[in-house]
């Protein structure tokens, strides 16, 4: 079995989704693992990774607007010292995930026909994020 592992370091904007599929599938194409897995971890508790709809935008706007009720920001937290939208940004990451993994099948991840991969800034400022790509497999 072989390992490959790259750290890709990625700008945010601040509240938005960057998509990052094109980015891993290039670290899966340089590691030369035709049938594997890519396991992905976000080195953040503020940001999150999704795995979510690549067509309509429309289906991220509708979940950053859902998590935005769900989990809005404000005075009303304890932790306070980063600022008004740091504690809601620890709660959204808890609510969605830090790392996903996905099956590589003939150098490709193996992800749907409407999935892409998205960093999901939870911070209203743009911030560099850091990113672990891990393949392994054959």
């Amino acid at each position: 079995m072989t390992h490959y592992q790259q750290l890709l370091k990625i700008s945010t904007t601040g509240k938005s989704f960057t998509r990052i599929t094109t980015k891993v599938q290039e670290i899966v194409t340089e590691s030369g693992i035709n049938t594997g897995l890519c396991n992905l971890f976000l080195r953040h508790t503020s940001a999150s990774l999704v795995i979510q709809e690549n067509a309509d935008p429309d289906v991220l706007l509708d979940l950053a607007n859902f998590l935005a009720k769900l989990v809005p920001e404000g005075a009303n937290y304890i932790h306070s010292t980063e600022g008004p939208d740091d504690m809601p940004a620890h709660i959204r990451t808890a609510l969605t995930h830090t790392s996903e993994q996905i099956p590589i099948s003939q150098g490709r991840l193996l992800l749907g026909t409407w999935q892409g991969i998205y960093l999901w800034e939870h911070r209203q400022r743009g911030s560099v994020r850091e990113l672990i790509v891990h393949v392994s497999g054959q």
